[in-house]
């Protein structure tokens, strides 16, 4: 789930989106749509009404309201309790929640010049709210207390965690630091907080300057022409007519790398693409990563721990930064092993062609179709006329859903949108009653974050009677008007893996919005999206909407066992330039702020030679100056999440597959033992829960073909 930003306050606080202790609106906020919550269905999100210049307003009047709230129960008169001071955090914030998920959610899907201005200046201010909050004394002082009498007053399982959750929120922001200190720190967390907005825009303005222009249609050969026909809409549309204009991902690997014939032609985009954020300019990104990298282990330090990685891992299900290094480096051998027999495979097409070159990044996706058509005669084209997005998101993406869990979805047209592409569709549980509102945004736009993920613009609640109103984001190119969207094997599975995100979101059950939904550990959360993506080739999934465009044909079965038995095919690559970008991370977050070095590349360079995993031909999966999930503050010294989900994810296929696949019961079990549950309860006891024992990791091992 890639969050293009975290929120600052609903990260920590469970702030409320209804009314509930909503002062009235400022004179300033007259008009204002987010001055009161949304009066549409489920308080979704009036967004034909609100304008850039509604959010500044709506920012600061957010964050007076939660500080008057804050103080209040701070300095309430009456004893501490749950209810006067826990219950009373969780109602509190309820406009600044409103605006901050809107905002984000927008800057994230469809920002301008305006909102990422919005966005540099608000960011410290927010941070600086944030501190105001969690460095409160008196406001400490309460919930110690409370905390340090918990086992006496006699809360429910569900409350206690709460109360526990807020002792960790608290001290983890600084609480017990010294008055000093607290000064210290409210000033890191603001230079992090710039930082951290800037480095997510300079990506996004980066990978759009990085964009391969050619003069010709034969330097795309290989492409097809509705691709080239796009490619030179796209660079008339940048005043450039007669050339063509091939957009980047954020990626490091590019989509159009396994397609283009031109070998002149891979290189060039492969090497825009490797040196984004390092070629200098005003969006080159090694300052700001040398800046972030040393905020947070300043931070770090401040709070007592020996690094960034060690403070973050704290709080996740992995605990510290010796039980993430021990899974990444067991990995990086057998992978980098598999990837240079795999390398070795594509080496030798290259030189029965008489290639007369050796393999390299720009040549591996290109090379890698060949290699997979010859072992199991298909390559990825033949897939993508069988999945037209329509088809895999209502009888694949939603037709998986209706079986296992009895969901059912009606799209709806009256309600806005912020972008014409967007879908919104009713979802009804199994007993008929409305259980969330699913926005679809699948469409790839120049002002759109790279890459995939989930986000909530309400999150669900039983303290304050809220519904889940979700949304999914991809990047897939969109194709000229009147061509069908038809997607590749990955993108299918993307599709699928977000999905999992928005049913962890809309089966959420409840009662406070801390726990709600996704709000998880991070090295948790990928988990049930993980586990979703089963179902895309699960045979009768697939054989529901795995349809030839054109004429309705099934996929043949052959075909699909092709696909079935590729599986482990180019695990080598994939789990490579996967560890790479993970150890990268945390290498740079178990740096003290006295290691910090000065040359980013060269940092990234002997990392990578000294975990074993330098070989040239597979490229991190994004080196360090594009690296969002890094370096934006979503996965900081987490990316390694992904691979620690996988292992639960792999386990609990296998529990599936044991039980009988597809069906009700399983569905069932999964959601009242899992997906419902939110943050309630630590997360490996929520597995515990669902599996009946401690994952076992020999399932994943298999699955990369690492045994």
């Amino acid at each position: 789930m890639n969050r293009p930003h975290m929120l600052v306050i609903a990260a920590a606080l469970g702030v409320a989106f209804s009314q509930t202790v909503l002062a009235a609106p400022a004179a300033e906020l007259a008009g204002n749509p987010l001055a009161t919550a949304s009066s549409l269905p489920f308080h979704y999100p009036a967004f034909d009404k609100i304008k850039d210049e509604h959010f500044i307003p709506a920012f600061n009047e957010g964050m007076r309201q939660q500080l008057k709230e804050i103080e209040a129960i701070a300095n309430n008169k009456a004893a501490p309790s749950f209810d006067n001071t826990v219950v009373a955090m969780e109602k509190s914030g309820a406009l600044l929640t409103r605006v901050q998920t809107v905002f984000y959610n927008l800057q994230g899907a469809n920002t301008n010049d305006k909102l990422d201005a919005i966005d540099s200046e608000m960011s410290p201010k927010l941070a600086a709210h944030s501190d105001a909050i969690f460095l409160n004394p008196k406001l400490w002082a309460r919930v110690k207390s409370l905390y340090e009498k918990r086992e006496s007053l006699k809360l429910d399982a569900e409350s206690k965690h709460l109360l526990e959750r807020y002792h960790t929120d608290f001290v983890r922001a600084g609480a017990q630091l010294s008055a000093a200190d607290k000064e210290k720190l409210k000033a890191i967390n603001g230079d992090i907080a710039k930082l951290q907005t800037a480095f997510t825009q300079n990506v996004l303005k980066e990978t759009n300057a990085s964009a391969l222009v050619v003069d010709s249609r034969a330097e795309l050969a290989g492409m097809s022409d509705a691709a080239i026909d796009a490619a030179a809409a796209a660079a008339k549309a940048k005043g450039m007519d007669g050339k063509f204009l091939v957009a980047v991902v954020n990626t490091s690997g590019q989509p159009p790398l396994a397609e283009l014939t031109n070998r002149a032609t891979r290189e060039k985009l492969m090497a825009l693409s490797l040196a984004r954020g390092s070629r200098g300019g005003e969006f080159d990104s090694r300052e700001l990563v040398l800046k972030i990298a040393k905020a947070r282990a300043e931070k770090a330090t401040l709070l007592g721990y020996a690094n960034f990685a060690a403070y973050s891992l704290e709080d996740q299900t992995a605990h510290d930064t010796a039980s993430v290094n021990k899974l990444l480096s067991e990995l990086a051998k057998p992978a980098v092993n598999n990837a240079r027999k795999e390398a070795a495979d594509l080496q030798a097409v290259v030189d029965a062609e008489k290639g007369g070159f050796q393999i390299g990044a720009a040549d591996w996706a290109y090379y890698t179709d060949k290699v997979r058509a010859q072992r199991f005669a298909f390559d990825e084209n033949q897939l993508k006329p069988y999945f037209e997005l329509d088809n895999v998101l209502i009888n694949g993406v939603f037709y998986a859903a209706n079986k296992l869990y009895g969901l059912t979805f009606k799209e709806r047209k009256d309600l806005p949108v912020y972008n014409p592409d967007v879908r919104v569709f009713d979802v009804f549980d199994a007993d008929g009653k409305q259980l969330a509102i699913f926005l679809a945004d699948m469409y790839a736009r120049s002002n759109k974050q790279g890459g995939a993920w989930m986000n909530e613009y309400i999150s669900q609640s039983s303290l304050l009677g809220t519904h889940s109103v979700v949304a999914n984001h991809l990047n897939i190119p969109k194709p000229p008007a009147g061509e069908p969207t038809l997607l590749t094997y990955d993108e299918v599975k993307t599709a699928f893996h977000e999905f999992g995100h928005a049913l962890h979101g809309m089966f959420s059950n409840v009662k406070y919005p801390r726990f709600s939904g996704t709000s998880v550990p991070r090295d948790f959360v990928e988990y049930p999206s993980q586990v979703n993506e089963m179902w895309a080739v699960w045979p009768a999934v697939l054989s529901n909407y795995a349809k030839h465009y054109k004429t309705g044909a099934p996929m043949p079965k052959e075909l699909l066992d092709k696909v079935i038995a590729s599986k482990k095919f180019n695990q080598g690559f994939m789990t490579t330039e996967y560890l790479a970008a993970s150890l990268l991370d945390q290498r740079w977050h178990q740096l003290t702020p006295a290691q910090i070095p000065t040359d980013v590349l060269g940092f990234e360079a002997q990392s990578l030679k000294d975990m074993g995993v330098d070989f040239a031909p597979v490229p991190p999966r994004y080196r360090t100056t594009y690296f969002s999930h890094s370096f934006s503050g979503g996965y900081s010294a987490g990316y390694y999440a992904y691979l620690w989900s996988e292992k639960l994810d792999a386990d609990t296929v296998e529990w599936f597959k044991e039980n009988g696949g597809l069906q009700r019961k399983n569905g069932d079990w999964f959601r009242a033992k899992l997906l419902s549950r939110g943050g309630t309860d630590d997360a490996m006891n929520l597995f515990r829960n669902f599996r009946g024992r401690d994952p076992v990791i020999e399932p994943l091992l298999d699955r990369r073909g690492l045994k």
